[in-house]
């Protein structure tokens, strides 16, 4: 089998960005050719080190209008310790008590319960039928929601009710127009999340092998659990479906079937599809940035994918980027995402089991509602 070109991979992966915010990532194409670039009050930042900086040595305002911890916030009525707004020692005890689900024992226990997902929904593949990757993904990601935060709720209402959320409230701190209403559609949304994850009856048994899966549905690690379940189903229903299909596109199924070369190819593919591509973030103090000046409460839109050299280095696990680059779209510092095993575990057994019926995309439709770039529908059959 020849190996089809990166470019039809890019092509096809570049719809989701350019579907759901045509304008926003049109002007950050634009202006990708400095680290920062100002605009106004808001500082676009693109390089490797000026990001890296921003995230480690610049103060930021973790709940500031524009961020992701005030939308968390406003979503939630105005109740604190949300885990995207926390600093100091809430903030590390709030990870420190997150790690323990999400650390190897706990993936572990995690992925005894979709490794049967996987096997159960990945076979008509066998048949010559065709399988819909987002609705995998969200089956996969209410799953895994639901045991980790001990909820008898129902995985794929759970996955659904968190993309509405997500949805509701991503508008509130992107750039662009704001719908009038849009800050209590997101709260709304969210409550019906977290009276579902709360209200679903029995918690979900103990995780095969052992592990404790029974948290109050209510709160994880001092985090409401409906903003767990956003982070979780949004970027897994967005990363899995973008990585298979450029799998597909670039016939790199040699390397995922390859069980040496497969994790470095989960790691270029975490990197190059960036599942949250933009972080935007408000300056608390001044400070500089790649050389750039930042005044306190200067704007900062940190676009991780350029910063990971997505738009400019394809995926090869053959010759893989260094790690520090790829571990960049998790973040960098105190507040990188602590679910990055989790996304790197999930990828490599969805790779794994595709791997022999080496799938061909058969249908792509982008989600242009989503709150993070991704697919709709991604169809795909076995190769013939």
């Amino acid at each position: 089998m020849i190996p089809l070109s990166h470019t039809r991979a890019r092509r096809r992966d570049r719809r989701v960005y350019l579907g759901g915010h045509p304008v926003l990532f049109g002007l950050l194409a634009a202006t990708r050719g400095r680290p920062v670039r100002r605009i106004g009050g808001t500082l676009l930042v693109h390089g490797t080190e000026a990001y890296r900086e921003a995230l480690t040595r610049l103060p930021l305002d973790r709940t500031a209008e524009g961020t992701t911890g005030a939308a968390a916030r406003a979503a939630l009525a105005g109740e604190g310790g949300v885990l995207f707004d926390q600093e100091g020692a809430d903030h590390r005890a709030a990870r420190r008590d997150l790690a323990a689900g999400l650390g190897s024992t706990g993936v572990e226990d995690l992925r005894a319960r979709w490794r049967p997902l996987l096997v159960r929904r990945l076979a008509p593949l066998a048949g010559g039928g065709e399988v819909d990757l987002v609705e995998l993904a969200r089956e996969l990601s209410g799953t895994v929601v639901c045991a980790l935060l001990g909820s008898g709720a129902d995985p794929c209402e759970v996955a659904r009710a968190a993309a509405e959320a997500a949805a509701a409230s991503v508008r509130s701190h992107l750039p662009g127009p704001r719908r009038p209403g849009a800050v209590a559609d997101a709260a709304r949304a969210t409550r019906r999340l977290g009276a579902l994850l709360g209200s679903a009856g029995e918690a979900a048994p103990a995780a095969p092998g052992g592990g404790s899966r029974g948290q109050d549905p209510g709160h994880v690690d001092g985090a409401p659990a409906a903003m767990v379940a956003v982070a979780a189903v949004n970027t897994t229903v967005a990363a899995l479906p973008r990585a298979v299909a450029w799998c597909a596109d670039a016939g790199l199924w040699d390397q995922a079937a390859d069980g040496a070369l497969r994790p470095a190819l989960v790691g270029e593919l975490l990197r190059v599809t960036a599942a949250s591509p933009l972080l935007p973030r408000v300056a608390a103090a001044d400070g500089t940035v790649g050389g750039c000046p930042v005044r306190g409460g200067d704007r900062l839109l940190l676009v991780a994918r350029h910063a990971a050299a997505a738009h400019r280095r394809d995926p090869d696990a053959r010759g893989p980027a260094d790690p520090a680059l790829s571990r960049l779209v998790f973040g960098a510092g105190a507040h990188a995402c602590p679910g990055a095993r989790l996304a790197s575990v999930q990828l490599a057994d969805v790779l794994a089991a595709l791997a022999p019926y080496r799938p061909v995309v058969t249908r792509a439709r982008v989600d242009r509602g989503a709150a993070l770039p991704g697919w709709r529908t991604l169809r795909v059959r076995a190769a013939s």
